[in-house]
């Protein structure tokens, strides 16, 4: 049964003859020319959801998860301003529809149906998707990942504190806003928004400014699975550092009042807040859904009879604002209006190339302030006993030291956080001093959570920062990877490149470490990186070349607003010698400040012609062993230091192969999903030149003598390489 015509029929019977469920008396806390706006939003959030069904059923609509049951969200948002930045649950149509109404100029009706129609011109994100969003109402795009939307919402509001102290040049929220950020009742058990609850509470707790409402739109399931009842609240009742409230989310007037006293407990004490908010949902989670597969014919018709429109018209008949007559008038003309708007909408283009379709994962390039960096004075002072070892080689992880110090002098945007990167100075020693130096806010200690690291930083991000989180280990990413894949990469995309997030993500990783760690600590799978569209990934194989790609990576941040994975090989961070102890082969010279590697450019070390060695890491140490070892043998070779993972440098590469008569790519990464597949393709397709591949194996690594016995070694690169030249 059709039970979106059910409810429209209902609603239409029972106005007409005053038959309204019964409710709260309206407490009079709304002036009544914001009640009928809000009844507004609320008739235009229900048209839109029966027309959205309508353009499906003939093929010219995409979407059908609809508002309906939430309109009293509408109230929410009349309480808060359009300065405070929400992230929305794709319910909200009724809260974006009220903030339309406090924006001049706006063309909400057109524009939301755009979207349902998936049109190039829809203005949020161009017809890729249909998300709530707009640029002019200060609401960042969401897709329907689960949560995912939490975490960076803590970063967000972390961030309005921040920029008080450390304003960043592309500032987008003022020092009174809030961060708004809702979901479902469903929502909340999902690991990752008990981690934002968690991360919001160990801030607040702290006394650290965090300005940040959240609001639970509580509708009793998910889908099919019910919320316990008294769930919600006894979860969120008595969270240390959050403030609970809670309102029916029928009664607009309480709505409001409750909205208005959360966001005025959030701005002026600068601490999160919890808003609770009953709702009801209607038509099933969406159009293909049918409730009563799986809720009884009782259970659907008491949810029908307790619309929230009905409980709009009933409280403002109460207060005399709106006659009956002139409620149904409102509901009938928007629904008409609706419709006329829909079929012009339905007739806009589409999106029809994979060009245009990939339009907007590269985020537009932006004009930065130049920033030639402190006085040599200044900078000498904060390098302190440092300057004089710029002078002498040093290894890698010295090296990135010194080059975030120069970062962070020069840009006073950059900030890091991560687990133990401030007192600490990470596992590594890589962040030591910077604290010292910048102080704890430049320089943040997390809680351990991935997620929340990741959700930090893009936040900070959408709030004109650069971010240069750390993740401990390669492994560690693993349970957190889908802030970067389904978060911070789909932004541009999915806001048309009107959003932006960049960031320098730092990742220790890749194997060879000795004694220490097992898979846990030694990781080469690198996959889940290079699978997401718009990522860049770099890897550095010495410290000279680690100092001048981290340059280019924040570059990459700042001017083209890029999301940008740093991942540093941990066994060459100490690592001296090359050949023999006590050479001092593998450490390098700090590079002056303004020389850094482009992305696209690879390293070419050694002029033999007789083969290619393509690799990156820790195969361009081993491949630098090897060497000697193959001109003894008779083979002149050359290591091509690929560099940047994603994108592959493939004109790079090809031009580096041009005059070789073979290439052997070495990839210490695993044989299924590693680099080394791309490089095989690339050769072929760009080169057609004899080549062979050595990998990892499809294998965790383990701990102790064995840790490298799974990946490329000196003389299996001479065996295979050999192997190659002989074959020719």
């Amino acid at each position: 049964m059709d039970r979106a015509s059910i409810v429209h029929d209902n609603f239409l019977r029972r106005v007409a003859v005053g038959d309204f469920p019964a409710g709260n008396a309206p407490d009079r806390t709304l002036a009544p020319e914001l009640a009928v706006s809000i009844f507004r939003s609320a008739c235009l959030t229900r048209a839109l959801d029966r027309e959205s069904r309508t353009m499906q059923a003939t093929g010219k609509g995409f979407y059908t998860i609809g508002s309906s049951g939430h309109e009293g969200m509408a109230a929410v948002a009349a309480a808060l301003r359009p300065t405070d930045m929400a992230f929305l649950h794709y319910r909200d149509a009724a809260f974006q529809i009220q903030r339309a109404a406090q924006v001049p100029g706006q063309t909400i009706a057109w524009d939301m149906l755009l979207s349902f129609a998936c049109s190039s011109e829809d203005p949020i994100s161009g017809g890729r998707h249909k998300v709530l969003g707009s640029k002019a109402l200060n609401i960042p795009p969401q897709t329907s990942t689960i949560a995912s939307h939490l975490p960076k919402a803590v970063g967000a509001a972390y961030s309005i504190g921040l920029a008080r102290r450390q304003p960043p040049e592309f500032r987008q929220l003022p020092d009174d806003a809030i961060v708004y950020c809702s979901f479902g009742d469903a929502s909340v058990n999902h690991s990752t928004a008990q981690g934002a609850f968690n991360t919001a509470g160990w801030t607040s707790y702290q006394s650290v400014p965090l300005p940040l409402l959240f609001v639970c739109e509580d509708n009793g399931i998910g889908i099919s699975t019910k919320t316990p009842r008294g769930w919600i609240k006894a979860n969120f009742e008595n969270r240390p550092g959050i403030r609970y409230f809670e309102c029916d989310g029928l009664d607009i007037y309480e709505t409001y009042r409750l909205a208005q006293q959360a966001a005025l407990y959030v701005r002026t004490r600068r601490k999160p807040a919890f808003l609770h908010v009953r709702t009801i949902r209607l038509y099933g989670h969406a159009g293909a859904d049918v409730a009563m597969a799986y809720l009884s014919r009782a259970e659907v018709e008491a949810e029908e009879a307790q619309d929230p429109l009905l409980h709009m018209a009933r409280q403002l008949g109460e207060v005399g604002v709106l006659s009956a007559n002139e409620t149904l008038d409102i509901y009938r003309n928007t629904a008409e209006r609706v419709s006329r708007v829909s079929a012009e909408a339905v007739t806009r283009p589409h999106l029809e190339t994979a060009d245009e379709v990939m339009a907007s994962l590269i985020p537009p390039r932006r004009e930065c302030r130049p920033s030639n960096g402190p006085d040599a004075e200044t900078r000498a002072e904060l390098f302190g006993s440092d300057m004089a070892l710029m002078e002498k080689p040093q290894p890698m992880g010295k090296l990135i030291n010194m080059a975030l110090t120069d970062l962070m002098l020069e840009h006073g945007e950059i900030v890091m956080m991560g687990e133990d990167i401030a007192k600490k100075g990470g596992n590594y020693g890589i962040t030591q001093r910077l604290s010292t130096r910048f102080g704890s806010p430049r320089v943040i200690d997390t809680l351990l959570d991935e997620q929340s690291i990741l959700g930090l930083a893009i936040g900070m991000a959408q709030n004109g920062f650069i971010p240069i989180p750390e993740i401990q280990f390669l492994a560690y990413l693993h349970n957190a990877e889908d802030q970067l894949r389904g978060e911070a990469a789909t932004l541009p995309f999915f806001s048309n490149g009107q959003f932006t997030n960049p960031m320098v993500v730092r990742i220790s990783g890749l194997g060879y470490q000795k004694g220490f760690g097992g898979h846990f600590h030694n990781d080469n799978s690198v996959a889940v990186l290079r699978d997401i569209p718009g990522l860049i990934l770099a890897c550095p194989s010495n410290g000279a070349d680690a100092a001048k790609m981290l340059r280019e990576c924040v570059r990459l941040a700042r001017e083209e607003q890029r999301l940008v994975v740093f991942l540093e090989p941990i066994a060459l961070y100490p690592m001296r010698d090359l050949h023999e102890t006590g050479d001092g082969g593998w450490m390098r010279t700090y590079p002056a400040p303004g020389e850094r590697i482009p992305i696209g450019e690879v390293g070419v070390h050694g002029a033999g012609k007789d083969l290619a060695i393509v690799t990156f890491g820790n195969g361009a140490y081993l491949a630098q062993q090897a060497l000697p070892l193959l001109a003894a043998n008779g083979v002149k070779a050359r290591i091509v230091d690929v560099r940047w993972l994603s994108p592959l440098p493939v004109e790079g590469i090809a031009k580096a192969l041009k005059d070789c008569g073979a290439a052997l790519i070495v990839d210490e990464t695993r044989r299924s999903g590693g680099v080394a597949e791309a490089l095989m393709a690339l050769v072929e397709e760009e080169t057609g030149l004899p080549h062979a591949r050595l990998t990892g194996e499809d294998s965790f690594i383990p701990t102790g003598p064995a840790y490298a016995a799974t990946m490329p070694s000196r003389d299996s690169i001479i065996a295979a390489a050999l192997d190659l030249v002989g074959r020719k």
